[in-house]
């Protein structure tokens, strides 16, 4: 037989709401915060290849241009292209990147973002400017052009 102690133990345990860990929430759903972003200068620094990930870099760049409402006046954002990332931008390889190529032209229209790539290193992959789209500007190097961009106060992102 069950005594008293055993009662109240077993009346605990039938009450109690099941534990946490069983849930796929046990802190609950996130908060949102609205914040209103100041349009600013940002550099993103490409240099690895794969369309995918291109793709998602599109996607952060497109959606921070919509937050910074496209005003040329106060913003910018540059893409200093080199390394991997390069052939993407070939010309030579447009039929198999056209849709990612589609997409980076059309983000230069506003004229809050611009593509740069690198000279040399395009040179070493055996790229001249004239088998790069005619939306992206040769720089003669991508690192300096990193730190020149830098020293105009534009933010660094990967």
């Amino acid at each position: 037989m069950f005594g008293r102690r055993s009662w109240l133990l077993w009346l605990l345990v039938l009450a109690s709401p099941p534990p946490q860990a069983q849930t796929n929430a046990p802190w609950g759903g996130a908060r949102e915060t609205a914040v209103r972003y100041a349009p600013a200068r940002v550099l993103y620094d490409i240099d690895r290849g794969g369309a995918a990930a291109l793709g998602n870099i599109l996607d952060r760049i497109s959606l921070l241009d919509k937050l910074y409402a496209a005003d040329p006046f106060e913003a910018s954002i540059v893409v200093v292209i080199h390394g991997d990332a390069i052939p993407l931008f070939g010309t030579r390889d447009f039929a198999q990147y056209r849709d990612l190529m589609v997409r980076a032209q059309s983000l230069t229209h506003a004229g809050t973002i611009e593509f740069r790539m690198c000279r040399a290193a395009a040179g070493v992959r055996g790229y001249r400017p004239a088998d790069i789209h005619g939306f992206v500007q040769m720089v003669p190097m991508a690192d300096a052009e990193i730190v020149r961009l830098q020293k105009q106060g534009y933010a660094y992102m990967r």
